[in-house]
């Protein structure tokens, strides 16, 4: 053997003595490292296309400063947008309910980052999910010191909660859902899932089915407790929205109906855009409206492409929002190209689309959709909102097409007949109050944790 592969067998045999009697976050921390060394060239490509990825890098390094450190504190983790919108209630809860404290809020995505800041404002501080290195995890717990962590859904870092577990801080999972999908891939390294899962002091999970799932993968069954879907409290149930007056006027809507697909995916857009063309060739269906709002904005330009090599005269909410411009009641489509107006236009909507559900991505959340009184119809890959799609679907209280031509089809009976579009409506708005009221349940588990303080008690 030559002496350069006796080195590399020494080596690689010293290795894997070492890997094996590791503590956890020196695998950990060694896996993270490959992982960076082979996604650099993705996050270097998305942040010169797409402008992503360019700010708040203290932050993920640790570089975290708390307003009032003399306050116990409470952390709150959402990953993105949906997470974000998800933490309202929670946020006003702990502030009614819990006494003093501060609360910091953390999110992964620029998008979530921008609907934080949006909800929050300088009310509470949002920051950049930090880097699950173990020793950036030191850093920033040392910095926040919090008395207990929330994490919505299930954002959960191995770092994180073992640090966590070690400072004595109860790391709980709030709004808690696990797909089947997820559930799969977490069984493939369960002997790992168990090790983080049992760390978690408390799993509120939205579901049965969420909580069974939970367990399966390793989490103690005594510390999952199903409280509910926090987005139904979430949910505005109301029948105007602000600033939905002005829009109508901007959009030059008179009598004519609105079909407005929010949340749109990847390939999706065409389908609808000929949905829609094959609406329109129908005298019945003349007056008909069309407003498409992509889920990324990144993909903004990419859809504008995709509507005019359909052929159609559009136009870009950017180009008008914040003027004294009108579009003509002529130019039958819109693209809701900005960020934080879907609500509106839902509100305006005579029937509504949910996206990424008419392809394999998830789908998007239609409870703001149907609590707002409004005929909603989704497709067959909703499989990130299954308790909401049973719910609705067994209830009436929307529509569910399995692809374009049954989208057609729906299309064509909600616009024909009103009756059955109101009904489907009234059925949807219902089924989201009948399933409220998992804040206050959330609320009432986090409070009993050992650290977390109450006004009764102070």
């Amino acid at each position: 053997m030559h002496l350069f592969d006796r080195t590399a067998a020494y080596t690689y045999d010293y290795a894997v003595v070492f890997l094996s009697r590791a503590p956890m976050s020196v695998l950990v921390d060694f896996a993270y490292l490959v992982a960076v060394a082979a996604i650099s060239p993705w996050v270097v490509y998305r942040a010169a296309r797409y402008r992503r990825y360019r700010t708040g890098w203290g932050q993920r390094f640790g570089n975290i400063a708390r307003r009032h450190p003399e306050k116990k504190c409470v952390w709150i983790h959402a990953v993105s947008v949906g997470e974000i919108n998800a933490t309202g209630t929670i946020v006003q809860k702990l502030q009614e309910t819990l006494g003093e404290l501060e609360i910091v809020i953390s999110t992964t995505t620029d998008t979530g980052y921008a609907r934080a800041k949006a909800v929050y404002g300088d009310a509470h501080t949002v920051f950049y999910f930090p880097l699950d290195f173990s020793c950036v995890m030191r850093r920033v717990f040392r910095k926040i010191q919090p008395t207990v962590c929330l994490l919505m859904e299930l954002e959960v870092w191995p770092n994180f909660v073992d640090v966590a577990q070690k400072a004595a801080v109860p790391v709980v999972i709030v709004n808690g859902r696990i797909t089947e999908r997820s559930c799969r891939r977490y069984k493939k390294i369960r002997p790992l899932a168990r090790r983080i899962f049992q760390k978690i002091s408390l799993i509120l999970a939205q579901t049965k089915q969420y909580a069974e799932r939970f367990v399966e993968i390793g989490a103690p069954t005594d510390r999952v407790i199903v409280t509910g879907s926090l987005k139904y409290d979430t949910a505005q149930i109301s029948d105007s929205v602000e600033g939905a007056d002005q829009l109508a006027k901007q959009l030059g809507l008179g009598g004519e109906r609105l079909w407005v697909a929010g949340a749109t995916g990847n390939d999706e857009e065409k389908i609808l855009i000929d949905v829609y063309r094959r609406l329109r060739q129908s005298e019945d269906f003349k007056d008909l409206r069309f407003v498409i709002v992509p889920r990324k904005p990144e993909r903004f330009d990419e859809v504008a492409q995709v509507i005019a090599d359909a052929g159609l005269e559009f136009t870009r909410y950017s180009n008008i929002k914040g003027t004294d411009e009108r579009v003509s009641a002529n130019v039958p489509v819109i693209l809701g190209d900005t960020m934080g107006d879907l609500r509106k236009f839902y509100s305006l909507a005579t029937i509504i689309f949910v996206g990424r559900s008419l392809v394999p991505m998830g789908g998007s959340d239609m409870i703001e959709a149907a609590a707002l009184g409004k005929c909603t119809i989704f497709g067959p890959h909703a499989f990130n909102f299954t308790q909401t799609v049973d719910a609705l679907v067994a209830g009436h209280g929307a529509v569910l097409v399995q692809d374009e031509q049954d989208l057609f089809e729906a299309m064509q009976k909600c616009l024909s007949n009103a009756d059955f579009a109101e009904e489907t409506a009234k059925k949807g708005r219902e089924i989201i109050r009948q399933n409220q009221g998992a804040t206050v349940r959330s609320i009432e588990q986090i409070r009993k944790l050992h650290g977390v303080p109450s006004k009764r008690n102070q």
